[in-house]
Protein backbone atom coordinates (compact mmCIF):
# COMPACT_ATOMS: atom_id res chain seq x y z
CA UNK A 1 0.00 0.00 0.00
CA UNK A 2 1.99 2.68 -1.71
CA UNK A 3 -0.29 5.32 -0.22
CA UNK A 4 -0.26 4.73 3.15
CA UNK A 5 3.17 4.36 3.44
CA UNK A 6 3.49 7.69 2.54
CA UNK A 7 0.93 8.83 4.86
CA UNK A 8 2.76 7.07 7.60
CA UNK A 9 5.95 8.95 6.95
CA UNK A 10 4.24 12.06 6.35
CA UNK A 11 2.37 11.34 10.11
CA UNK A 12 5.83 10.45 11.34
CA UNK A 13 7.54 13.74 10.20
CA UNK A 14 4.59 15.97 11.44
CA UNK A 15 4.27 14.02 14.99
CA UNK A 16 8.11 14.00 15.86
CA UNK A 17 8.06 17.60 14.96
CA UNK A 18 5.38 18.66 17.46
CA UNK A 19 6.69 16.77 20.15
CA UNK A 20 9.74 16.52 21.85
CA UNK A 21 9.58 12.37 22.23
CA UNK A 22 7.10 9.45 21.38
CA UNK A 23 8.28 6.84 24.26
CA UNK A 24 7.18 3.67 23.78
CA UNK A 25 6.16 0.84 26.22
CA UNK A 26 5.32 -2.70 26.28
CA UNK A 27 6.52 -2.96 22.70
CA UNK A 28 7.09 -6.60 23.70
CA UNK A 29 3.35 -7.32 23.76
CA UNK A 30 2.61 -6.51 19.69
CA UNK A 31 3.62 -9.76 17.60
CA UNK A 32 5.42 -9.34 14.76
CA UNK A 33 2.62 -11.72 12.77
CA UNK A 34 -0.90 -12.65 12.78
CA UNK A 35 -4.28 -11.05 13.33
CA UNK A 36 -4.69 -8.19 15.82
CA UNK A 37 -7.12 -5.83 16.85
CA UNK A 38 -5.38 -2.53 18.42
CA UNK A 39 -7.96 -1.08 20.69
CA UNK A 40 -6.57 2.86 21.87
CA UNK A 41 -7.30 5.93 23.61
CA UNK A 42 -8.64 8.30 21.91
CA UNK A 43 -8.31 12.23 23.63
CA UNK A 44 -6.57 13.83 20.78
CA UNK A 45 -8.19 13.74 17.24
CA UNK A 46 -6.38 13.35 14.30
CA UNK A 47 -2.98 13.13 16.60
CA UNK A 48 -3.55 9.72 17.77
CA UNK A 49 -4.39 7.56 14.63
CA UNK A 50 -0.34 9.73 13.59
CA UNK A 51 0.73 9.03 16.66
CA UNK A 52 -0.31 5.02 16.74
CA UNK A 53 0.70 4.58 12.79
CA UNK A 54 4.01 6.94 13.15
CA UNK A 55 5.22 4.14 16.10
CA UNK A 56 3.53 0.57 15.85
CA UNK A 57 6.06 -1.73 16.53
CA UNK A 58 7.74 -4.00 13.64
CA UNK A 59 6.38 -1.42 11.06
CA UNK A 60 3.48 -3.16 10.72
CA UNK A 61 0.64 -1.01 8.88
CA UNK A 62 -2.54 -0.06 10.60
CA UNK A 63 -6.40 -0.67 9.79
CA UNK A 64 -8.99 1.92 10.66
CA UNK A 65 -12.77 2.28 10.05
CA UNK A 66 -13.87 4.75 7.84
CA UNK A 67 -18.00 5.86 6.96
CA UNK A 68 -19.30 3.62 3.83
CA UNK A 69 -20.29 6.23 1.76
CA UNK A 70 -16.37 7.32 1.08
CA UNK A 71 -15.94 4.26 -0.55
CA UNK A 72 -19.03 4.86 -3.35
CA UNK A 73 -17.00 7.00 -5.83
CA UNK A 74 -14.18 4.14 -7.94
CA UNK A 75 -11.21 6.47 -7.33
CA UNK A 76 -12.21 7.60 -4.01
CA UNK A 77 -12.45 3.75 -2.94
CA UNK A 78 -9.14 3.09 -4.67
CA UNK A 79 -7.50 5.60 -2.28
CA UNK A 80 -9.35 4.76 0.65
CA UNK A 81 -8.24 1.17 0.75
CA UNK A 82 -4.74 1.26 -0.49
CA UNK A 83 -4.08 4.40 2.58
CA UNK A 84 -5.64 1.75 4.53
CA UNK A 85 -9.04 2.35 5.51
CA UNK A 86 -11.97 0.01 5.77
CA UNK A 87 -15.54 0.50 5.03
CA UNK A 88 -17.78 0.18 7.91
CA UNK A 89 -21.39 0.74 7.46
CA UNK A 90 -23.01 1.75 10.55
CA UNK A 91 -26.63 1.52 9.03
CA UNK A 92 -26.11 -1.96 8.63
CA UNK A 93 -27.68 -4.34 11.82
CA UNK A 94 -26.28 -7.33 9.86
CA UNK A 95 -22.71 -7.89 11.90
CA UNK A 96 -21.89 -10.28 9.28
CA UNK A 97 -21.92 -7.45 6.66
CA UNK A 98 -21.26 -4.93 9.25
CA UNK A 99 -17.32 -5.81 9.91
CA UNK A 100 -17.39 -8.04 6.23
CA UNK A 101 -13.85 -5.65 5.32
CA UNK A 102 -12.41 -5.90 8.73
CA UNK A 103 -13.23 -9.79 8.99
CA UNK A 104 -11.12 -9.78 5.63
CA UNK A 105 -8.49 -7.61 6.93
CA UNK A 106 -8.02 -10.06 9.89
CA UNK A 107 -8.00 -13.35 7.84
CA UNK A 108 -4.92 -11.94 6.29
CA UNK A 109 -3.25 -11.29 9.18
CA UNK A 110 -3.23 -7.43 9.41
CA UNK A 111 -3.32 -5.07 12.29
CA UNK A 112 -7.19 -3.36 12.51
CA UNK A 113 -6.88 -0.24 14.84
CA UNK A 114 -10.00 0.96 16.62
CA UNK A 115 -10.53 3.86 19.61
CA UNK A 116 -13.43 2.27 21.42
CA UNK A 117 -14.20 5.58 23.24
CA UNK A 118 -16.27 6.34 19.97
CA UNK A 119 -15.34 9.89 19.96
CA UNK A 120 -12.34 12.43 20.78
CA UNK A 121 -12.69 14.38 24.74
CA UNK A 122 -11.11 16.11 27.35
CA UNK A 123 -11.91 14.23 30.27
CA UNK A 124 -10.28 13.79 33.36
CA UNK A 125 -10.87 9.89 32.69
CA UNK A 126 -12.06 7.73 30.08
CA UNK A 127 -15.37 8.35 30.65
CA UNK A 128 -16.92 5.88 27.66
CA UNK A 129 -16.02 2.65 25.95
CA UNK A 130 -18.42 1.25 23.54
CA UNK A 131 -18.94 -2.46 22.27
CA UNK A 132 -18.17 -2.16 18.31
CA UNK A 133 -14.17 -3.31 19.39
CA UNK A 134 -15.88 -6.74 21.51
CA UNK A 135 -18.67 -7.82 18.79
CA UNK A 136 -15.97 -7.53 15.77
CA UNK A 137 -13.27 -9.50 17.70
CA UNK A 138 -15.92 -11.95 18.77
CA UNK A 139 -17.77 -12.01 15.39
CA UNK A 140 -14.64 -12.69 13.77
CA UNK A 141 -13.57 -15.44 15.81
CA UNK A 142 -16.66 -16.66 14.77
CA UNK A 143 -16.43 -16.31 11.41
CA UNK A 144 -12.92 -17.79 11.46
CA UNK A 145 -14.27 -21.01 13.07
CA UNK A 146 -16.77 -21.67 10.82
CA UNK A 147 -14.68 -20.35 7.47
CA UNK A 148 -11.92 -22.53 8.68
CA UNK A 149 -9.13 -19.91 8.31
CA UNK A 150 -5.11 -20.62 8.67
CA UNK A 151 -4.59 -17.22 10.54
CA UNK A 152 -3.06 -17.57 14.08
CA UNK A 153 -5.85 -16.58 16.88
CA UNK A 154 -7.39 -13.09 16.41
CA UNK A 155 -5.74 -11.11 20.04
CA UNK A 156 -6.77 -7.80 21.16
CA UNK A 157 -4.02 -4.94 22.18
CA UNK A 158 -5.39 -2.70 24.48
CA UNK A 159 -3.18 0.17 24.23
CA UNK A 160 -3.29 4.00 26.17
CA UNK A 161 -1.86 7.19 24.22
CA UNK A 162 -0.64 9.77 27.27
CA UNK A 163 0.30 12.92 26.54
CA UNK A 164 2.30 14.96 29.09
CA UNK A 165 0.51 18.10 27.58
CA UNK A 166 -1.51 17.12 24.32
CA UNK A 167 -2.18 20.60 23.15
CA UNK A 168 1.28 21.77 23.84
CA UNK A 169 4.32 22.46 21.43
CA UNK A 170 6.77 20.15 22.09
CA UNK A 171 5.40 18.11 24.99
CA UNK A 172 5.82 14.52 24.80
CA UNK A 173 3.73 11.29 24.48
CA UNK A 174 3.75 8.04 26.41
CA UNK A 175 2.41 5.54 23.85
CA UNK A 176 1.96 2.16 26.20
CA UNK A 177 0.63 -1.47 24.78
CA UNK A 178 -0.60 -3.55 27.46
CA UNK A 179 -0.52 -7.20 27.52
CA UNK A 180 -2.93 -9.22 24.97
CA UNK A 181 -6.76 -9.98 25.85
CA UNK A 182 -6.98 -13.65 24.09
CA UNK A 183 -10.84 -14.42 22.79
CA UNK A 184 -10.70 -17.71 23.90
CA UNK A 185 -12.46 -17.08 28.07
CA UNK A 186 -15.31 -15.12 25.95
CA UNK A 187 -15.78 -16.85 22.64
CA UNK A 188 -17.29 -20.06 24.39
CA UNK A 189 -20.26 -17.60 26.00
CA UNK A 190 -20.29 -15.89 22.54
CA UNK A 191 -20.67 -19.22 20.59
CA UNK A 192 -23.47 -20.79 22.96
CA UNK A 193 -26.04 -17.98 23.17
CA UNK A 194 -24.87 -15.50 25.60
CA UNK A 195 -23.52 -12.92 22.83
CA UNK A 196 -24.86 -9.63 24.93
CA UNK A 197 -23.09 -10.97 27.95
CA UNK A 198 -20.31 -12.09 26.42
CA UNK A 199 -19.28 -9.38 24.49
CA UNK A 200 -20.17 -6.93 28.01
CA UNK A 201 -17.51 -8.77 29.54
CA UNK A 202 -15.09 -8.27 26.98
CA UNK A 203 -15.93 -4.77 26.87
CA UNK A 204 -15.23 -4.22 30.07
CA UNK A 205 -11.89 -6.18 30.31
CA UNK A 206 -11.34 -4.06 27.44
CA UNK A 207 -11.96 -0.90 29.58
CA UNK A 208 -10.00 -2.01 33.04
CA UNK A 209 -6.96 -2.88 30.60
CA UNK A 210 -7.33 0.72 29.35
CA UNK A 211 -7.62 2.84 32.35
CA UNK A 212 -4.13 0.71 33.62
CA UNK A 213 -2.34 1.81 30.35
CA UNK A 214 -3.43 5.41 31.12
CA UNK A 215 -4.31 8.74 33.85
CA UNK A 216 -7.83 8.94 35.55
CA UNK A 217 -8.93 10.92 37.64
CA UNK A 218 -12.43 10.76 39.57
CA UNK A 219 -13.31 14.71 38.67
CA UNK A 220 -11.26 18.27 37.72
CA UNK A 221 -11.17 18.83 41.47
CA UNK A 222 -8.65 15.72 42.09
CA UNK A 223 -6.66 15.85 38.51
CA UNK A 224 -5.37 19.88 39.03
CA UNK A 225 -4.04 19.70 42.57
CA UNK A 226 -2.50 16.33 41.54
CA UNK A 227 -0.89 17.34 38.66
CA UNK A 228 0.01 20.43 39.84
CA UNK A 229 1.68 18.61 43.37
CA UNK A 230 3.30 16.56 40.42
CA UNK A 231 5.34 19.56 38.66
CA UNK A 232 6.07 20.82 42.26
CA UNK A 233 7.72 17.98 42.91
CA UNK A 234 9.34 17.21 39.40
CA UNK A 235 9.73 20.64 38.82
CA UNK A 236 12.04 20.28 34.96
CA UNK A 237 9.51 19.36 32.28
CA UNK A 238 11.92 16.55 31.53
CA UNK A 239 12.66 15.26 35.28
CA UNK A 240 10.00 12.42 35.10
CA UNK A 241 11.52 9.49 33.43
CA UNK A 242 8.48 8.70 31.21
CA UNK A 243 8.90 5.06 31.60
CA UNK A 244 7.23 6.04 34.86
CA UNK A 245 5.22 9.16 33.98
CA UNK A 246 1.77 7.32 34.07
CA UNK A 247 1.84 5.38 37.40
CA UNK A 248 4.01 8.51 38.65
CA UNK A 249 0.68 10.69 38.05
CA UNK A 250 -1.49 8.08 38.67
CA UNK A 251 -0.12 7.60 42.53
CA UNK A 252 -0.49 11.44 42.86
CA UNK A 253 -4.33 11.28 41.67
CA UNK A 254 -4.85 8.63 44.23
CA UNK A 255 -3.31 10.21 47.01
CA UNK A 256 -5.67 12.90 46.56
CA UNK A 257 -8.62 10.70 46.71
CA UNK A 258 -7.55 9.32 50.06
CA UNK A 259 -10.78 10.60 52.58
CA UNK A 260 -8.21 12.78 54.58
CA UNK A 261 -9.69 16.29 55.68
CA UNK A 262 -6.21 17.66 55.94
CA UNK A 263 -6.06 17.71 51.93
CA UNK A 264 -8.75 20.00 51.52
CA UNK A 265 -6.93 23.00 52.51
CA UNK A 266 -3.95 21.10 50.07
CA UNK A 267 -6.20 21.29 47.02
CA UNK A 268 -7.34 24.68 47.35
CA UNK A 269 -4.09 25.76 47.50
CA UNK A 270 -2.79 24.09 44.84
CA UNK A 271 -6.02 24.71 42.41
CA UNK A 272 -5.47 28.15 43.48
CA UNK A 273 -1.82 28.21 42.44
CA UNK A 274 -2.81 26.21 38.84
CA UNK A 275 -5.41 29.04 38.20
CA UNK A 276 -3.33 31.75 38.73
CA UNK A 277 -0.61 29.83 36.32
CA UNK A 278 -2.91 29.53 33.84
CA UNK A 279 -4.27 33.39 34.18
CA UNK A 280 -0.57 34.55 33.42
CA UNK A 281 0.38 31.65 30.80
CA UNK A 282 3.54 30.57 33.09
CA UNK A 283 4.26 27.06 34.28
CA UNK A 284 6.08 26.06 37.42
CA UNK A 285 8.86 24.63 35.76
CA UNK A 286 10.21 28.13 33.62
CA UNK A 287 9.27 29.20 37.29
CA UNK A 288 11.65 26.98 39.47
CA UNK A 289 14.32 27.64 36.43
CA UNK A 290 14.38 31.61 37.76
CA UNK A 291 16.56 32.85 40.20
CA UNK A 292 14.02 34.67 42.98
CA UNK A 293 16.44 35.26 45.75
CA UNK A 294 15.27 37.30 48.68
CA UNK A 295 17.10 40.73 46.94
CA UNK A 296 14.25 40.64 44.81
CA UNK A 297 11.49 42.02 47.05
CA UNK A 298 11.75 46.05 46.20
CA UNK A 299 10.48 47.08 49.64
CA UNK A 300 12.67 44.39 52.06
CA UNK A 301 15.37 45.80 54.09
CA UNK A 302 18.37 45.41 51.89
CA UNK A 303 21.53 47.16 50.98
CA UNK A 304 21.16 48.91 47.17
CA UNK A 305 23.96 46.76 45.91
CA UNK A 306 22.67 43.77 46.79
CA UNK A 307 18.74 44.39 44.53
CA UNK A 308 21.18 45.68 41.99
CA UNK A 309 23.17 41.97 42.09
CA UNK A 310 19.75 40.29 41.71
CA UNK A 311 18.65 42.32 38.38
CA UNK A 312 22.15 41.69 37.00
CA UNK A 313 21.33 37.75 37.37
CA UNK A 314 18.59 38.39 35.52
CA UNK A 315 20.34 40.37 32.96
CA UNK A 316 23.29 37.84 32.98
CA UNK A 317 20.27 34.99 31.85
CA UNK A 318 18.92 37.11 29.12
CA UNK A 319 22.08 37.67 27.98
CA UNK A 320 22.77 34.20 27.94
CA UNK A 321 19.96 33.73 25.95
CA UNK A 322 20.19 35.94 23.49
CA UNK A 323 23.99 34.89 23.15
CA UNK A 324 22.25 31.75 21.09
CA UNK A 325 19.65 33.85 18.83
CA UNK A 326 22.07 34.30 16.22
CA UNK A 327 22.47 30.66 15.72
CA UNK A 328 18.69 30.35 15.48
CA UNK A 329 17.95 33.42 13.69
CA UNK A 330 17.78 32.15 10.39
CA UNK A 331 15.40 29.10 11.20
CA UNK A 332 13.52 31.05 13.21
CA UNK A 333 11.98 33.19 10.93
CA UNK A 334 11.41 30.93 7.94
CA UNK A 335 9.31 29.16 10.56
CA UNK A 336 7.80 31.93 12.38
CA UNK A 337 5.03 32.32 9.99
CA UNK A 338 4.17 28.23 10.62
CA UNK A 339 4.50 28.99 14.47
CA UNK A 340 2.25 31.81 13.97
CA UNK A 341 -0.45 30.06 11.89
CA UNK A 342 -0.52 26.97 14.41
CA UNK A 343 -1.40 29.86 17.22
CA UNK A 344 -3.79 31.09 15.11
CA UNK A 345 -5.82 27.42 14.43
CA UNK A 346 -5.52 26.90 18.44
CA UNK A 347 -7.11 29.92 18.92
CA UNK A 348 -10.09 28.73 16.60
CA UNK A 349 -11.20 26.15 18.78
CA UNK A 350 -9.81 27.57 22.31
CA UNK A 351 -12.73 25.47 24.45
CA UNK A 352 -11.59 21.95 22.72
CA UNK A 353 -8.31 20.83 23.66
CA UNK A 354 -8.90 17.65 22.19
CA UNK A 355 -8.69 19.35 18.99
CA UNK A 356 -6.00 22.39 19.24
CA UNK A 357 -2.77 19.89 18.88
CA UNK A 358 -4.54 18.94 15.41
CA UNK A 359 -5.19 22.03 14.17
CA UNK A 360 -1.57 23.55 14.72
CA UNK A 361 -0.08 20.71 13.06
CA UNK A 362 -2.33 20.54 10.25
CA UNK A 363 -2.10 24.48 10.04
CA UNK A 364 1.17 24.68 9.97
CA UNK A 365 1.95 21.64 8.03
CA UNK A 366 -0.22 23.08 5.10
CA UNK A 367 2.11 26.23 5.09
CA UNK A 368 5.26 24.62 5.38
CA UNK A 369 4.54 22.51 2.15
CA UNK A 370 4.78 25.93 0.52
CA UNK A 371 7.36 27.34 2.92
CA UNK A 372 10.12 24.45 1.91
CA UNK A 373 9.76 24.19 -1.82
CA UNK A 374 10.18 27.78 -1.62
CA UNK A 375 13.18 27.47 0.54
CA UNK A 376 14.59 24.27 -2.18
CA UNK A 377 13.43 26.55 -5.23
CA UNK A 378 15.14 29.98 -3.49
CA UNK A 379 18.41 28.01 -3.21
CA UNK A 380 18.23 25.51 -6.35
CA UNK A 381 18.26 29.51 -8.36
CA UNK A 382 21.44 30.00 -6.47
CA UNK A 383 23.16 27.18 -7.96
CA UNK A 384 22.19 28.33 -11.44
CA UNK A 385 19.33 25.72 -11.49
CA UNK A 386 21.81 22.93 -12.40
CA UNK A 387 20.84 19.69 -11.52
CA UNK A 388 24.43 18.79 -9.36
CA UNK A 389 22.33 22.31 -8.09
CA UNK A 390 19.22 20.74 -7.73
CA UNK A 391 20.98 18.02 -5.38
CA UNK A 392 22.70 20.64 -3.31
CA UNK A 393 19.61 22.20 -2.95
CA UNK A 394 17.45 19.21 -2.09
CA UNK A 395 20.60 18.45 0.63
CA UNK A 396 20.65 22.04 2.05
CA UNK A 397 16.78 22.06 2.22
CA UNK A 398 16.71 18.44 4.05
CA UNK A 399 20.13 19.04 6.85
CA UNK A 400 17.70 22.81 7.46
CA UNK A 401 14.70 21.37 8.57
CA UNK A 402 17.06 18.68 10.37
CA UNK A 403 18.78 21.10 12.40
CA UNK A 404 15.79 23.36 12.82
CA UNK A 405 14.23 20.54 15.13
CA UNK A 406 17.37 19.30 16.18
CA UNK A 407 17.73 22.48 17.84
CA UNK A 408 14.16 24.01 18.59
CA UNK A 409 14.09 22.43 21.99
CA UNK A 410 17.13 23.99 24.21
CA UNK A 411 15.90 27.60 22.29
CA UNK A 412 12.11 27.26 22.74
CA UNK A 413 13.42 26.44 26.47
CA UNK A 414 15.64 29.65 26.77
CA UNK A 415 13.12 31.84 25.03
CA UNK A 416 9.96 30.90 27.79
CA UNK A 417 12.49 30.98 30.69
CA UNK A 418 13.84 34.95 29.04
CA UNK A 419 9.96 35.98 28.86
CA UNK A 420 8.97 34.86 31.90
CA UNK A 421 12.18 36.79 33.86
CA UNK A 422 11.24 39.97 33.01
CA UNK A 423 7.58 39.41 33.19
CA UNK A 424 8.63 38.37 36.74
CA UNK A 425 11.22 40.75 37.56
CA UNK A 426 8.66 43.71 36.07
CA UNK A 427 5.61 42.42 38.23
CA UNK A 428 7.83 42.50 41.24
CA UNK A 429 9.65 45.26 40.96
CA UNK A 430 6.48 47.24 40.09
CA UNK A 431 4.69 49.46 43.15
CA UNK A 432 2.50 47.33 45.09
CA UNK A 433 -0.13 49.58 44.29
CA UNK A 434 -0.57 48.43 40.97
CA UNK A 435 -1.30 44.48 42.13
CA UNK A 436 -4.63 43.39 41.82
CA UNK A 437 -6.52 43.67 44.62
CA UNK A 438 -7.63 40.41 46.58
CA UNK A 439 -11.53 40.88 46.58
CA UNK A 440 -10.87 41.19 42.30
CA UNK A 441 -8.91 38.19 42.52
CA UNK A 442 -11.65 35.24 42.30
CA UNK A 443 -12.10 35.11 38.28
CA UNK A 444 -8.49 34.26 38.57
CA UNK A 445 -7.76 31.92 40.76
CA UNK A 446 -10.89 29.58 40.13
CA UNK A 447 -9.96 26.49 37.42
CA UNK A 448 -11.25 26.38 34.11
CA UNK A 449 -13.30 23.58 33.31
CA UNK A 450 -13.61 22.31 29.79
CA UNK A 451 -17.05 22.03 28.63
CA UNK A 452 -19.16 19.45 28.39
CA UNK A 453 -18.34 16.61 25.69
CA UNK A 454 -22.40 16.07 23.91
CA UNK A 455 -20.88 12.53 22.31
CA UNK A 456 -19.81 11.38 26.27
CA UNK A 457 -22.25 9.30 27.70
CA UNK A 458 -22.20 9.95 31.19
CA UNK A 459 -23.67 7.87 33.96
CA UNK A 460 -27.34 9.42 35.03
CA UNK A 461 -25.72 9.14 38.74
CA UNK A 462 -22.40 11.48 37.57
CA UNK A 463 -22.15 14.44 38.86
CA UNK A 464 -18.98 16.91 38.99
CA UNK A 465 -18.76 18.55 42.33
CA UNK A 466 -17.94 22.84 41.95
CA UNK A 467 -14.53 23.79 41.68
CA UNK A 468 -14.05 26.35 44.50
CA UNK A 469 -10.49 27.07 45.52
CA UNK A 470 -11.77 30.43 46.61
CA UNK A 471 -15.27 31.84 46.99
CA UNK A 472 -17.22 31.98 44.08
CA UNK A 473 -17.10 35.37 41.78
CA UNK A 474 -20.09 37.20 41.02
CA UNK A 475 -21.74 37.11 38.34
CA UNK A 476 -20.91 40.73 37.87
CA UNK A 477 -16.77 39.86 38.99
CA UNK A 478 -16.09 38.61 35.25
CA UNK A 479 -12.30 37.85 34.27
CA UNK A 480 -10.61 40.13 31.89
CA UNK A 481 -7.22 40.05 30.62
CA UNK A 482 -4.95 42.50 32.35
CA UNK A 483 -1.18 42.94 32.45
CA UNK A 484 0.41 40.05 33.83
CA UNK A 485 2.64 42.10 36.13
CA UNK A 486 -0.88 42.55 38.49
CA UNK A 487 -0.95 39.14 39.15
CA UNK A 488 2.80 38.32 39.60
CA UNK A 489 3.05 38.60 43.26
CA UNK A 490 0.08 36.87 43.78
CA UNK A 491 1.39 33.74 41.59
CA UNK A 492 4.21 33.58 43.65
CA UNK A 493 2.70 33.89 46.82
CA UNK A 494 0.50 31.00 45.56
CA UNK A 495 3.75 29.42 44.72
CA UNK A 496 4.62 29.52 48.22
CA UNK A 497 1.40 28.80 50.28
CA UNK A 498 0.77 25.46 48.02
CA UNK A 499 4.52 23.99 48.78
CA UNK A 500 4.18 25.13 52.63
CA UNK A 501 0.98 23.34 52.31
CA UNK A 502 2.39 19.91 50.52
CA UNK A 503 5.49 20.13 52.64
CA UNK A 504 3.34 20.01 55.91
CA UNK A 505 0.96 16.95 54.03
CA UNK A 506 4.13 14.72 53.37
CA UNK A 507 5.69 15.31 56.69
CA UNK A 508 2.69 14.66 58.13
CA UNK A 509 2.01 11.50 56.00
CA UNK A 510 5.03 9.96 56.86
CA UNK A 511 4.93 10.62 60.26
CA UNK A 512 1.75 8.96 60.78
CA UNK A 513 2.03 6.39 58.42
CA UNK A 514 -1.37 4.75 57.51
CA UNK A 515 -3.39 3.80 54.11
CA UNK A 516 -3.90 5.82 51.29
CA UNK A 517 -6.17 5.12 48.26
CA UNK A 518 -4.50 3.58 45.28
CA UNK A 519 -5.68 2.19 41.79
CA UNK A 520 -6.31 -1.52 42.02
CA UNK A 521 -3.45 -2.51 39.50
CA UNK A 522 -0.64 -0.02 41.99
CA UNK A 523 -2.03 -1.28 44.94
CA UNK A 524 -1.38 -4.78 43.53
CA UNK A 525 1.66 -4.03 41.98
CA UNK A 526 2.92 -2.78 45.70
CA UNK A 527 2.05 -5.40 47.33
CA UNK A 528 -1.25 -4.19 48.96
CA UNK A 529 -4.58 -6.34 49.17
CA UNK A 530 -7.56 -5.56 46.92
CA UNK A 531 -11.00 -6.27 47.70
CA UNK A 532 -12.54 -7.84 44.44
CA UNK A 533 -16.11 -7.95 43.65
CA UNK A 534 -15.69 -11.25 41.69
CA UNK A 535 -17.84 -9.99 38.80
CA UNK A 536 -16.85 -9.08 35.47
CA UNK A 537 -20.17 -7.33 34.71
CA UNK A 538 -23.00 -6.52 36.89
CA UNK A 539 -26.88 -6.08 36.09
CA UNK A 540 -28.52 -2.48 36.47
CA UNK A 541 -31.80 -0.66 35.05
CA UNK A 542 -29.66 0.34 32.06
CA UNK A 543 -28.75 -3.05 30.93
CA UNK A 544 -25.58 -5.09 31.39
CA UNK A 545 -22.20 -3.06 32.46
CA UNK A 546 -19.05 -3.25 34.18
CA UNK A 547 -18.38 -2.84 37.97
CA UNK A 548 -17.21 -0.04 39.59
CA UNK A 549 -13.53 -0.43 40.18
CA UNK A 550 -13.01 -1.79 43.63
CA UNK A 551 -11.54 0.73 46.65
CA UNK A 552 -7.49 -0.55 47.17
CA UNK A 553 -5.24 1.25 49.09
CA UNK A 554 -1.36 1.06 49.68
CA UNK A 555 0.49 1.93 52.70
CA UNK A 556 1.50 6.11 53.06
CA UNK A 557 5.57 5.43 54.03
CA UNK A 558 5.65 2.97 50.76
CA UNK A 559 3.85 5.65 48.86
CA UNK A 560 5.99 8.46 49.72
CA UNK A 561 9.46 5.98 49.50
CA UNK A 562 7.96 5.25 45.50
CA UNK A 563 7.58 8.83 44.72
CA UNK A 564 11.05 9.86 46.19
CA UNK A 565 12.91 6.31 44.14
CA UNK A 566 11.55 7.80 41.10
CA UNK A 567 13.13 11.50 41.66
CA UNK A 568 9.85 13.29 44.06
CA UNK A 569 12.47 16.43 45.06
CA UNK A 570 10.20 16.71 48.70
CA UNK A 571 12.94 17.73 50.44
CA UNK A 572 13.35 20.52 48.47
CA UNK A 573 9.89 21.89 48.93
CA UNK A 574 11.06 23.64 52.32
CA UNK A 575 14.24 25.92 50.54
CA UNK A 576 11.65 26.93 47.84
CA UNK A 577 9.13 28.08 50.31
CA UNK A 578 11.54 29.58 52.44
CA UNK A 579 13.04 31.51 48.66
CA UNK A 580 9.35 32.42 47.53
CA UNK A 581 7.90 33.86 51.11
CA UNK A 582 10.54 35.94 50.85
CA UNK A 583 10.33 37.48 47.54
CA UNK A 584 6.51 38.50 48.06
CA UNK A 585 6.49 39.60 51.51
CA UNK A 586 6.53 43.28 51.36
CA UNK A 587 4.52 43.83 54.12
CA UNK A 588 5.54 41.35 56.94
CA UNK A 589 3.04 38.65 55.82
Amino acid sequence: MLLHRVLRRIATWSVLSFFREIHVVGEENVPEDGPVIVVSTHHNMMIDPAVLSSTFPHKRPLHYWSKASLFKHPIANRIMRNTGNIPVDRENKDNQVLFKGTFDALAKGAVVALFPEGTSYTEPRIRQVKDGASWSALEFTKWASSNETHSKPLIIIPTGIVYTNKAKYRSRVILSFGKPIQMEEYVVDFLAGSEKNAVKRLTARIEKEMIMLTINAPDWETLYPARMARDMLWPGERSIDPEHYVEISQTMIDLFCTPDPALHDVKNKLLTYHSLLRATNLTNSTLSGLPLPDALNPSANTSLPSRLTTLLVLLRDSLASLIRLPFFIFPLLVHLPAYFIARVGAKLVEDQEETQAQNKVVFALLLLSVVYPAVFFFLWKFFWMTPTGAVIALMTSYAFIVYHVKIIDSNYEHAKRLVAAWRVLVGVWAPTKWDLSFSALAPYTTPYIPPANSWIDKPKTEHSPPLTPTSDPSPTSRRRDIPTRRLIRHVLRARSNAARCLLKFFADLEKNGGKVRASSHLAQQYGESVRENGKDVEETEDGVVAPQEPRSWRDAREVISFLRARGARIGELKHRVEGDWAAVNSEGE
